[in-house]
């Protein structure tokens, strides 16, 4: 974002302009347009509960009008008359790990219920994020009740055709025309079970059904261009108040439900965020679909080799757990990992004071970690110099140092303040910028919320230098479109002593993950073949 010039009002009837290289929003009487150099979006004000008016690809003239009037946004199954609406457009400076964008924050409350619906624009990006708060109170059912279509009568007369289902909507859009097709694309973490992670679904568009995933791609039979809507939220099997599907697909109407929090979670003392929602747009061609998600997910986190490429070690690997860990042992690790060209060299559990459920040595827990205020501390016994040597030598080597790290699950995350400072001691005393992320397990929205917390703390507190490393094995967590903005993806955990480790397994997963997430976000494993050579025969 260069040569930014800003005017700025908060609106009541007036607007909002913000003018730039390509990002821009204002309001002008009743019409609110959002948009870039290659996508804009056009709203009826509707008092701030803005309903879609137009939706157009500027790299292919494609426009298309919506042919729905009801708010794109839907929470209640009454639609009372909006009240307090605002808009705020403000330009967002990049960071060392964030690229700049323009916000514009629309507001607008329905009775005792207020919502806020942020929107992201990023210079020459083909789509428009959408993250969305709420607060106050709420009555209604968010999920609605699920039908299946077994249960539905047969259709004879028109009014057999309307659905009654009532769901809450995060965005849609309504085209015109009989020939629509969408592919959705549902993903699989938890992969110490899973070893098949992508499932895509081709769809014609007919009647109102339901649909997992985290992607959903919409687009014209007539002529291949159309819409794509990226969930941000963990895969569909572990979403929080999850009703069994995210996108509904209605001849040439697409929505996106499950806002991943239920009424009690919403409050009237604090902003409480759903699950977010990216609309983008696409030309003709599987590629140009592809490159558009792709697109944006590059302004998610801003990529640099230096920083963020990583060929690492984990000593976890060859099964001996935290048995073999110590000073000397991650000394000749390091040698080792030098001749091999490793970059990163992880210690995984075991590093510490406090002993986990996995350890070989001494089984520990979990719950209540921080009854032991020296969890985080380097065992000293098996670090009698604390992790300086380790440091120093893998300076010398030209290694990065990482460290495993499980926040305290108890209570959702309640302990978030004392785990950050526990990374960000860590840090500041040894230098350790990269610390993989496991045990999560998200129940509940106060425990997503207290994550973030626990990450941004960390974040500001380091200066952005901090890079987490989320283990994806187990359990309730971000999955592949949820926690991207603070680092990679630890992706699997695979062993020949259980004959569960083939390269082309691995190598599969990533050609089907890559299509739709982008690669250098995945660590993936390669192992000692030459362990345990006596199972792989016959």
């Amino acid at each position: 974002m260069k040569n930014i010039l800003t005017l700025l009002f908060v609106l009541f009837g007036g607007y909002s302009l913000h003018a730039q290289d390509t990002c821009y929003g204002f309001l002008r009487n009743d019409t609110l347009t959002i948009g870039n150099n290659l996508v804009e979006r056009t709203f009826l004000w509707n008092g701030g509960n803005i309903i879609t008016y137009r939706l157009t690809d500027k790299s292919n003239g494609k426009s298309w009008k919506n042919h729905s009037l009801t708010p794109d946004f839907r929470v209640t199954k009454d639609l009372p008359q909006p009240s307090n609406g605002s808009l705020k457009v403000v330009p967002v400076k990049e960071t060392k790990i964030f690229p700049a964008y323009l916000k514009v924050e629309v507001s607008f409350s329905l009775e005792k219920l207020d919502i806020k619906r942020v929107y992201r624009i990023y210079d020459d990006c083909p789509a428009i994020a959408c993250d969305t708060y709420l607060r106050g109170t709420v009555n209604s059912i968010f999920g609605g009740r699920e039908v299946s279509a077994a249960d539905r009568k047969n259709i004879e007369f028109a009014e057999d055709m309307k659905s009654k289902e009532v769901t809450a909507v995060l965005d849609q859009f309504h085209f015109q025309g009989q020939h629509w097709h969408a592919r959705s694309v549902e993903f699989s973490d938890v992969t110490d079970w899973h070893n098949n992670l992508v499932f895509e679904k081709e769809i014609i568009s007919y009647r109102k059904l339901g649909y997992r995933g985290n992607l959903l791609f919409a687009f014209n039979g007539e002529d291949n261009c159309g819409i794509f809507f990226l969930k941000e939220a963990p895969c569909s099997s572990v979403q929080l108040a999850y009703q069994g599907k995210d996108f509904l697909t209605d001849f040439g109407k697409f929505t996106v439900t499950g806002l991943g929090i239920t009424e009690k979670d919403v409050t009237p003392d604090r902003w409480t965020k759903t699950y977010g929602c990216v609309l983008g747009i696409y030309g003709e061609d599987e590629l140009s679909r592809l490159q558009a998600l792709r697109s944006y997910q590059k302004n998610i986190r801003t990529y640099r080799a230096d920083r963020d490429e990583m060929i690492m070690m984990n000593t976890w690997g060859d099964r001996s757990q935290d048995s073999k860990v110590n000073e000397s042992f991650c000394l000749k690790e390091l040698e080792c990992a030098a001749r091999l060209g490793i970059t990163h060299f992880q210690i995984d559990d075991g590093w510490q004071i406090g002993k986990s459920p996995n350890s070989a040595v001494a089984r520990g827990s979990f719950k209540n970690i921080w009854d032991n205020k020296d969890y985080w501390k380097p065992d000293p016994q098996k670090y009698p110099r604390g992790l300086h040597p380790i440091v120093k030598r893998g300076k010398e080597l030209g290694i990065e140092i990482g460290l495993w790290f499980n926040p305290s699950i108890q209570n959702d995350f309640a302990d978030w303040q004392k785990d950050a400072q526990a990374l960000i001691s860590l840090y500041r005393e040894y230098g350790i910028k990269i610390f993989k992320i496991d045990g999560l397990t998200i129940p509940s929205k106060e425990a997503e919320t207290n994550l973030h917390r626990l990450f941004n703390k960390v974040l500001e507190e380091t200066d952005e230098a901090v890079i987490f490393n989320l283990d994806a094995t187990a359990s309730r967590r971000g999955g592949y479109h949820m926690f991207n903005e603070y680092g990679n993806i630890f992706l699997e955990n695979r062993y020949t002593d259980w004959q569960n480790y083939y390269p082309y397994w691995t190598l599969r997963n990533l050609w089907m993950l890559s299509k739709y997430v982008p690669a250098e976000k995945l660590q993936i494993e390669f192992l000692n073949k030459w362990r345990n050579t006596d199972k792989y025969k016959g």
